[in-house]
């Protein structure tokens, strides 16, 4: 029999996780922690994803964590997540209550599984302006030269992330600070949901066409009205950089769509391929077809036993 503390469902973008662990927190008395990088931004509910909707069952709602809990002004990274994670976790746990972190940013969910306790290293403006002029395969170089641990959990697809850290790892040896595990006392089943390229594809592109009839443009003038960046919006990627092009006259609507349509594609491959990275790196993922009986086969079939002692 394995005991477990925390529930994981992860799977690439539009693939039904949020469903799935409403679904499963029903039945095990759960509430969710959010494992999306983006979710925690008010005022970013329909290009995120939010679903808020979904929570709300024919037994009752579904409490959630880490989800609207910082103005879209704000700069949000690992650390604060690690640190919000935690305490969401604990307050779960206190209340008797099952922890099921749920999302799609790999990263983030890795380094919440593992506990890794990174330093909030202060940005270095001067030291970004140097290595935005050298190549991705130059900064993973160096990035995997400087920490060994910081490049196995850094996102290499995204040049920023890579930029950071890079400036985390710098940080780390100016001031002798190590990496030590704050939650080794996880012990996490994770279920992960993988779809035929086919029909997630189809998913994405259904999804995306429902989010801009909802009004996901208008959600993005909304910020720029606010005051919100454009450097901001861009960052933020994929609907946010394209419907802030849009709307800046840089592209037409047609344009927008379909370069949306083409980087989220790539975007959910990228997901599957840090999930498959995680069994790795040492946390085993149970892959099913999403339906809640296949999850539930998961369980039995391992005879997992849900824990909070």
């Amino acid at each position: 029999m394995e005991e477990h503390n925390i529930l994981t469902i992860i799977g690439p973008t539009a693939s039904g996780k949020t469903r799935l662990a409403v679904e499963l927190a029903v039945e095990i008395n759960g509430e969710i922690i959010s494992g999306d990088s983006r979710q925690v931004y008010i005022g970013m509910d329909i290009g995120t994803g939010k679903d808020i909707e979904e929570y709300n069952t024919p037994s009752g709602p579904v409490s959630y964590h880490l989800i609207d809990i910082v103005s879209p002004f704000e700069d949000y990274n690992l650390f604060r997540y690690i640190k919000d994670f935690n305490k969401s976790y604990e307050d779960i746990v206190s209340r008797k209550k099952f922890p099921i972190l749920c999302g799609g940013s790999g990263l983030y969910i890795e380094a919440a599984l593992k506990g890794y306790n990174l330093p909030d290293a202060p940005e270095n403006k001067s030291l970004r302006e140097e290595l935005e002029l050298l190549t991705k395969e130059e900064l993973i170089s160096m990035l995997r030269e400087q920490s060994t641990e910081i490049y196995n959990n850094t996102d290499i697809s995204s040049k920023r992330r890579i930029i950071r850290g890079i400036e985390i790892a710098l940080y780390m040896k100016e001031n002798k600070i190590t990496t030590s595990p704050k939650n080794t006392d996880l012990k996490p089943i994770v279920i992960g949901i993988s779809l035929p390229r086919e029909e997630l594809i189809a998913r994405i592109d259904e999804r995306l066409e429902k989010r801009l009839n909802q009004g996901m443009i208008d959600e993005v003038k909304s910020l720029i009205e606010k005051g919100v960046p454009l450097e901001k919006l861009y960052k933020l990627g994929l609907e946010y950089r394209y419907c802030s092009m849009y709307l800046n006259n840089q592209i037409n609507y047609d344009d927008m769509v379909l370069k949306l349509k083409t980087e989220i594609h790539r975007f959910s491959k990228r997901q599957m391929t840090w999930f498959r990275g995680m069994g790795k790196r040492g946390i085993p993922i149970q892959w099913i077809d999403g339906n809640t009986s296949s999850a539930f086969r998961v369980i039995e079939n391992h005879g997992i036993i849900f824990s909070l002692n």
